[in-house]
């Protein structure tokens, strides 16, 4: 029996559904862990997470098995063990699991317990829970491997503790949240390890898988709960750790304490690299962006920037005969401070030629808002037209406040391929906008200095369709509004519980319905990265035809 380990644990990136890629990155990693008795990977690293109902068609299943027993044999070379998640089917019922690889065979699989089905998880729709695992002996320590949600109840780790474990270890495939580190490591880790008073590994992955960002920030807890390791936030990461047992007690020796992104330097962050991967894993040679002179996308196309480059990057001016000149030099000078590509391509013609084409069947009718969203139509049309020709990706620059209250049009300015802003409300537009006109992005691939002219944060925001026109010509001060869709969407409040809290009841009301009528665009509207705790999408799920109302 050892009384020392080292255990290195893989924070990195994955390929969903590339298994030969996955296992060929294993491997490397491996490798490069010489000298370690354990190399531990993020849960489902060999397919990729979540893998949704990739899961469901057999010949992934087999060309898991058949990557998994190619790894096992790598093992017989005498180096690193290797603990790997991946998928197993066992008399015709799927299990999510991880598998120890070692002395070129598979020497254990223990399965996950508590399957997520909230929010963003849907895994009871693809998997069985397994039963409540015994420990992995490994080299004579009782190893408990509860695998990700494993952790955020108490029963696993207890039932692992009852059975003899003496270190837990938990791959994870975690996405960010704001203010989920907190949660981790005090919430969750903090409280099993108390409970247990066993150390715990916690090993997640980093990447973006198309609406999720993973954000890694791996770390391991000793049974007096500090933090021996902690890994960085949003980079690939391999880390020996060093494991020895005191009197009785396994203790992992300290090594570095990487410091966690503090907001809004997260949020820029999820922002940046849920952008990059998805461009990139997609095939995209770069984004196309209409550039407004507004807040919303010039902080679009900063991201873009910092996740792609400058040349990877181009921004369009579609300007109508409502389009002011602060706008039009705005948007020149974001362009020239990004320094990305930047073309004007003015849309009065085609503006023109609708009224004209329109005409006759207008005659009886006022202008009134259908002018106003063919504008945005033309200029999604235009857009699309460059994406098909160059093959860049149209990026939207919709904010959530918009997309909670239907202030978008579809076909329009929702037109396109990916949304870095879809989960954050316009007063995080701000935030983000001042801060990194005054920071760097760890990141990021643009330059150091300001990225758009202050005057784009302080001008009132203009969709600039009709003359002289104001945001808060339709809606609340953005001040008021995201309180209010926060408590709505977030919180799940309603009307009442709201005007509890100050808001003047009628603004509520008339907001909550704004929110349900815009279900039916919402659902038609680009995948974005997820930042808070119910994006629209995969989070929050309601009928588009719902009478419902809290008053």
């Amino acid at each position: 029996m050892t009384d020392k380990l080292v255990i290195a644990l893989a924070q990195m990136t994955q390929s969903v559904g590339d298994l030969k890629a996955n296992a060929d990155a294993m491997l490397e990693w491996r490798a490069r862990a010489a000298g370690a008795d354990l190399i531990v990977f993020p849960e489902l690293q060999l397919i990729g997470y979540p893998p949704e109902d990739l899961v469901l068609k057999p010949a992934l299943v087999d060309r898991a098995n058949h990557e998994l027993d190619r790894l096992a044999q790598a093992t017989a070379d005498g180096g690193p063990a290797m603990l790997v998640g991946t998928v197993v089917v066992s008399q015709g019922v799927l299990f999510n699991v991880v598998a120890l690889l070692e002395d070129g065979a598979v020497t254990a699989i223990r399965q996950k317990r508590e399957l997520p089905n909230y929010g963003t998880f849907d895994e009871k729709r693809l998997f069985a829970p397994g039963p409540l695992p015994a420990p992995i002996d490994f080299r004579g320590v009782k190893i408990g491997v509860p695998i990700c949600e494993d952790i955020w109840f108490p029963f696993v780790t207890a039932h692992l503790r009852a059975e003899g474990a003496e270190v837990l270890i938990s791959p994870n495939g975690s996405p960010f949240e704001v203010d989920k580190d907190d949660r981790r490591i005090n919430a969750v880790a903090g409280t099993r390890v108390r409970e247990t008073g066993l150390p715990l590994v916690y090993l997640n992955r980093v990447g973006g898988q198309d609406e999720l960002v993973f954000d890694g920030a791996s770390f391991v807890m000793g049974a007096d709960r500090s933090i021996a390791h902690q890994l960085p936030d949003w980079e690939e990461a391999l880390v020996l750790t060093h494991w020895e047992k005191w009197e009785g007690q396994w203790v992992c020796i300290p090594g570095d304490r990487h410091e966690l992104d503090s907001r809004p330097a997260d949020i820029y962050n999820a922002m940046v690299l849920g952008l990059r991967d998805y461009v990139n894993r997609n095939g995209f040679p770069g984004v196309v962006l209409g550039l407004s002179g507004g807040i919303d996308s010039a902080l679009s196309a900063a991201v873009a920037v910092d996740a792609l480059g400058p040349d990877r990057v181009w921004s369009v001016m579609l300007p109508s005969r409502f389009t002011s000149q602060d706008s039009l030099d705005d948007a020149v000078e974001c362009a020239r401070l990004l320094g990305i590509r930047y073309d004007s391509i003015g849309i009065e013609p085609a503006v023109a030629a609708f009224d004209t084409m329109l005409a006759d069947v207008f005659a009886e009718r006022q202008r009134d808002l259908t002018e106003e969203n063919l504008q945005s139509r033309i200029r999604g049309v235009t857009l699309m037209g460059l994406s098909n020709k160059f093959g860049h990706m149209l990026l939207t620059t919709g904010n959530k406040s918009e997309m909670s209250v239907g202030y978008a049009t579809i076909y329009g300015d929702m037109a396109g391929g990916y949304s870095v802003l879809k989960d954050a409300y316009k007063t995080t537009v701000f935030d983000l906008s001042r801060w990194r006109n005054e920071n760097v992005s760890s990141l990021g691939l643009g330059p150091s200095g300001p990225v758009m002219p202050e005057r784009v944060i302080t001008k009132p925001p203009s969709a600039e369709l009709r003359e002289d026109q104001k945001d808060e010509d339709s809606l609340p001060p953005y001040e008021v509004l995201d309180p209010i869709l926060y408590g709505l969407v977030e919180e799940e409040l309603s009307v009442e519980q709201l005007v509890a809290r100050g808001f003047d009841k009628d603004v509520v009301a008339r907001i909550e319905r704004l929110l349900y009528v815009a279900e039916y665009k919402r659902r038609q509207s680009p995948p974005g990265v997820k930042l808070g705790i119910r994006n629209f999408g995969r989070d929050r799920r309601y009928p588009i035809t719902n009478a419902f109302r809290t008053l």
